[in-house]
């Protein structure tokens, strides 16, 4: 359907339902990595291996190398933030910092968006998703190519 010129596209219904579902996951993530503790016996914050506080598996990648996979710290770095621990985050995972306040603020867009039916500030949700997607993915990789140098 093309927007009339002026008018912001409307949002399917399915879509909106979607983007409710996104967020309230969302605010369940949030939920527990304030509950997840990302520091160390001495109060330090921890760098990577908060994920296994859920029973997750120690990162397979960093047992065989002995290096980080891109992925590694971005679990610390959402709880490091939600403590309010900037620094801490940053040190963690950089673009795991900015994919927290990414999804923090993808939240009150996904339930206006819900609300009104109509999107903001985006044309096409899909063409926005694809370059979300693949920005963060540049960017996991490029801090990956800076962690595996140092």
């Amino acid at each position: 359907m093309k927007p009339i010129s002026g008018m912001r596209p409307k949002a399917r219904t399915w879509v909106r339902l979607v983007l409710l579902g996104l967020a309230v996951g969302l605010v369940l993530v949030f939920v527990v990595a304030v509950r997840l503790n990302p520091y160390d016996h001495d109060g330090r914050p921890l760098t990577m291996q908060t994920h296994m506080q859920l029973g997750l598996p120690p990162c397979k990648f960093y047992e065989m190398f002995n290096k980080p996979c891109p992925s590694c710290g971005l679990t610390t770095s959402f709880a490091l933030l939600m403590h309010g621990d900037l620094t801490g985050s940053v040190r963690a995972n950089a673009v795991g910092t900015l994919l927290a306040a990414f999804c923090f603020a993808l939240v009150p867009w996904s339930l206006l968006v819900a609300l009104r039916g109509r999107y903001l500030w985006v044309r096409s949700l899909e063409r926005a998703s694809l370059w979300v997607v693949g920005v963060f993915m540049v960017l996991l990789l490029i801090r990956w190519g800076i962690v595996l140098t140092t």
